[in-house]
């Protein structure tokens, strides 16, 4: 990992394993046969996510990478 990562804060992975939970219940609901309950259960904590990762403002947390140095060689004809 390179010193200079950023690699977010605890409250906004809270929300995005939040989101993962919700995500993985209603996938798991498909194959189970499918379980429409268990589905929009999923899709309610997907959105709950939502709603935290809004309310810890997860887009804080992006960090904008500057542009990288590519030198570029002279070529002899």
């Amino acid at each position: 990992m390179s010193s200079s990562g950023h690699a977010g804060r605890p409250s906004s992975w809270v929300a995005v394993a939040v989101i993962f939970i919700g995500f993985a219940v209603a996938g798991l609901a498909l194959p189970l046969g499918p379980s429409w309950l268990m589905f929009w259960i999923g899709a309610g904590i997907v959105a709950l996510g939502g709603v935290l990762a809004l309310v810890v403002d997860i887009m804080s947390d992006v960090v904008i990478a500057e542009q990288p140095h590519v030198a570029i060689a002279e070529q002899s004809h």
